[in-house]
């Protein structure tokens, strides 16, 4: 597939004048809709917004929010006029909001009032205390000094903050012809979008994504799963990770089809819009789709319209595939498999893979994509079939860490490879099979133990609605596995049963040793389950 040489922006402007009464996007519960000749106007004005305040390509621009219009306008307008933007986490708090403003040094922070219950508004003036005394254009933060302007998604009137409207305002000092200008001195390869990793351990690395990067990544996540301008995509994951932004927004517009976004997750919203809407293309985490599945009246539902999706995120249980296939009609469901700093798709399984490949696979590593599999220890690349660390080469690697050369070149070698840190496999199809983090591999009495493979088989355990596994430190063994087990809604699952199910069918090592019955689990707000978080609590539940 050759690969495009164009800017977000350019993206927008093409299809609003090749299928301008196309609808662009769709908020259901919003009652808004807009074709893509609205959707590129209405970029137009917020670009030429961004420009009047006084920002200028290459200056980074802050979003904090959940899926909001303005969000969305914000991401493919900063697309037109070349600021960067910088995606929040929507469960940040002060120390992480600092932090990521410090790091990345943003001009401008746009945010919303709230989110579940928690002020970003009282959060900032705690961040920025004489935010209040400043008249909007002037910050002055000492802990923010890069810090100028703020914008709210609102028209509430905060000192120190421009409401939406006032914002807006700022579009008319711009012409179209200054807009055009600008958008023209935009290169493909310009870093477009930082996005900060979900920050397991350690500070939170900000990874800078280029046009090229994002665009192509989207235009191939796009072709592999047949999108066409009648398809009408779900998008209920969340904008400031790449799911949302990239194989969501970005994958739809590159092919005309519609949006249909869910400001926040909810099962019962997403089954409606899927319904109400036709939608033909559905996303999510696998936890989504667990719930979606496990709706009480998710029978109820018509989700004939579905074609296809992606599920990904986090590792994709088989059996949760399978009755997605099977149950909620997505029979072209794909998976993918990537990370952000490959922005972020590796590897996708293909509509038409056989069964057995889209189930037990995260598909073949996309076209213009380098892939190899080396020990890590040595470095050496290994023979089809050996698991070792996955690297990856080619147009999808980031441009590096935002003000971080040394974490840059630990993660990008010499010759260009990115190392990714999981351990994988490719099969003698070409077909991709990662078996979890390295830092995930369990060693028992000096057996390796991948939680990926007892998670799968405890899948297929009745009354299993969601497990994950992890080692704990023992002093017999070294290691010893522990699973967190959400039952099915209605069930009431022993851990004698587990056990018993587990005998004779799987290895001895192999069998949790402890067994804990949960009803959630510790969450990143894109929906990743935070295993180091799990350990923790493994290890204080078995007193080490």
């Amino acid at each position: 597939m050759e690969l495009l040489n164009k800017t977000v922006g350019a993206i927008v402007r093409e299809q609003g004048k090749q299928i301008p009464e196309n609808e662009a996007y769709v908020y259901p519960e919003l009652n808004l809709r807009k074709t893509y000749k609205e959707f590129d106007e209405e970029t137009d004005r917020l670009a030429k917004a961004f420009m009047g305040m006084g920002i200028q390509k290459g200056e980074n621009v802050a979003i904090w929010s959940d899926n909001k219009p303005q969000w969305l306008l914000s991401q493919f307008a900063t697309g037109k006029m070349g600021a960067v933007l910088v995606t929040v986490n929507t469960n940040y708090q002060a120390a992480e909001l600092n932090y990521l403003l410090q790091q990345s040094e943003a001009t401008t922070l746009i945010l919303d009032e709230g989110f579940k219950g928690t002020s970003y508004l009282e959060i900032l003036k705690t961040v920025c205390p004489s935010l209040p005394e400043s008249d909007g254009s002037h910050i002055h933060c000492s802990s923010l000094p890069n810090l100028k302007r703020v914008i709210l998604m609102s028209e509430k009137n905060e000192p120190g903050i421009f409401n939406w409207s006032e914002f807006l305002e700022h579009a008319e000092s711009v012409s179209d012809d200054e807009l055009s200008q600008r958008l023209n001195t935009l290169n493909p390869d310009d870093v477009i979008n930082i996005q900060y990793t979900s920050g397991t351990t350690g500070f939170p690395k900000g990874v800078m994504l280029t046009h090229n990067n994002v665009v192509n990544n989207a235009n191939i996540i796009g072709g592999t799963m047949k999108l066409t301008s009648q398809d009408r995509m779900c998008i209920p994951v969340p904008f400031f990770h790449c799911f949302g932004c990239v194989l969501g927004t970005l994958a739809a517009v590159t092919h005309g089809s519609t949006m249909v976004i869910l400001e926040q997750f909810e099962p019962t919203r997403v089954l409606n819009a899927v319904q109400d809407e036709k939608c033909t293309v559905l996303h999510g985490v696998p936890t989504m789709f667990i719930a979606e599945l496990n709706h009480h009246n998710f029978k109820q539902y018509d989700t004939s319209t579905l074609r296809t999706g992606i599920m990904a995120g986090s590792t994709c249980p088989i059996e949760v595939m399978k009755q997605v296939i099977e149950d909620v009609g997505a029979e072209e469901i794909t998976i993918c498999y990537g990370l952000t700093e490959a922005s972020p798709v590796i590897s996708q399984t293909k509509t038409n893979d056989p069964i057995e490949k889209r189930v037990s696979t995260v598909g073949k590593p996309h076209p213009n994509v380098e892939v190899k599999i080396i020990d890590p220890s040595t470095g050496i690349e290994l023979p089809l079939g050996e698991s070792g660390e996955l690297c990856t080469r080619g147009y999808h690697v980031m441009k590096g860490y935002y003000n971080n050369p040394d974490a840059t070149a630990e993660a990008i070698d010499e010759e260009g490879w990115l190392h990714t840190g999981d351990i994988a496999r490719l099969d003698e199809d070409g077909y991709l099979d990662v078996t979890g983090r390295m830092k995930d591999m369990v060693i028992r009495g000096g057996e390796n133990i991948y939680p990926r493979e007892v998670e799968e088989f405890l899948y297929t355990c009745p009354g299993v609605a969601d497990v994950q596994v992890v080692g704990v430190p023992d002093e017999k063994y070294g290691e010893e596995l522990m699973a967190w087990i959400i039952p099915k809604e209605g069930v009431q699952l022993r851990e004698d049963e587990v056990r018993t199910f587990c005998k004779g069918a799987i290895s001895h090592h192999k069998i949790p040793r402890y067994i804990e019955l949960t009803d959630s689990y510790p969450m990143t707000a894109s929906g990743k389950i935070q295993k180091f978080k799990l350990r923790e609590m493994s290890r204080e539940k078995v007193n080490l």
